[in-house]
């Protein structure tokens, strides 16, 4: 008889999923009986039902201190009242159990309706005016990370690989003469209709931090774009997010080349992790073929 095909989540395997969960909760005194998976993809995001809590658990091997700093600069803008998802108040964090480093959050329950790009605006304003926060974050650098998940990527044949490489050396070379139009500043990194709660108010939160750095709030916007044009959102449900942020990033001259290095990175990330989600490589595949055609309009498939 053929084994069933074992189902990772963060990068590792239900069975060890399960006894991170279990240890890690048994650290800050969490019942994890009943857990509830909620996403796997670069982190395993599981729900308590005993408790109103999430807990996040990364990939064995995963940066810890990134985790740290995402903790305190999470903690810093609490304190500020800034909307983000909340933290639990467990007594420290991350809880490292077997070199995966797991977070508890707060859990919001949430609608059936994604968050809508215009809700995503008041927060990111916000966020980008942020200054002097106490936690020395990472410079945002697309092109560093487009290269540092090619070396990495093992799923894609060599002329596909050299493909993207050219094509991120030469829009590179165009970033380089791209005259910025806002102040540098906190930007989240990874601003989507996922990466962002419902409240009870009708208001909207920011979440999953990992993605948070110092850089041109300019790729947050070009983001926000990217996911309404190619996710199926539609051009009305951007201008509804570029209205009410009060800025249309896609009439700034600089706008097509964060364009494409944004979705080249969105690209060679899901390339580089094909290799512990092998159902992901033939929607990259697809992507890449759009790249080649220079199609802005093909449509994605969540990942």
């Amino acid at each position: 008889m053929t084994a069933p095909t074992t189902i990772t989540f963060g990068g590792f395997d239900d069975t060890e999923m399960h006894h991170v969960l279990e240890r890690a909760c048994t650290r800050v005194g969490l019942d994890c009986t009943g857990a509830i998976r909620l996403r796997g993809h670069t982190n395993a995001v599981v729900r308590l039902i005993t408790e109103p809590v999430v807990v996040k658990i990364a990939r064995r091997g995963s940066d810890e201190t990134g985790v740290v700093r995402t903790v305190a600069f999470v903690q810093w803008l609490m304190k500020q009242n800034f909307p983000t998802a909340p933290l639990h108040p467990v007594a420290q964090q991350p809880v490292v159990v077997d070199g995966h480093a797991v977070t508890f959050w707060t859990y919001l329950p949430q609608p059936e309706h994604p968050v809508s790009a215009v809700q995503l605006a008041a927060p990111l304003r916000e966020l980008h005016r942020l200054t002097d926060p106490p936690v020395r974050l990472r410079r945002l650098n697309v092109v560093e990370a487009i290269r540092s998940s090619l070396a990495a990527t093992t799923s894609l044949p060599p002329q596909t690989l050299l493909f993207l490489a050219d094509r991120a050396e030469r829009l590179a070379d165009e970033l380089s003469q791209v005259a910025f139009m806002l102040p540098e500043g906190v930007v989240q990194g990874d601003p989507q209709h996922r990466n962002a709660l419902h409240t009870k108010d009708g208001g909207a939160v920011l979440c999953d931090w990992d993605t948070v750095a110092y850089g041109q709030p300019e790729w947050d916007l070009a983001t926000v774009e990217i996911h309404c044009r190619r996710f199926g959102h539609g051009p009305a449900h951007y201008r509804q997010f570029a209205n009410a942020y009060g800025i249309d990033v896609t009439q700034w001259p600089g706008y097509r080349v964060l364009r494409d290095l944004r979705e080249l990175r969105m690209i060679t990330t899901n390339a580089r992790k094909a290799a512990h989600a092998p159902g992901t490589l033939t929607e990259v595949e697809r992507r890449i073929s759009g790249l080649r055609c220079e199609d802005p309009q093909l449509a994605w498939n969540i990942l």
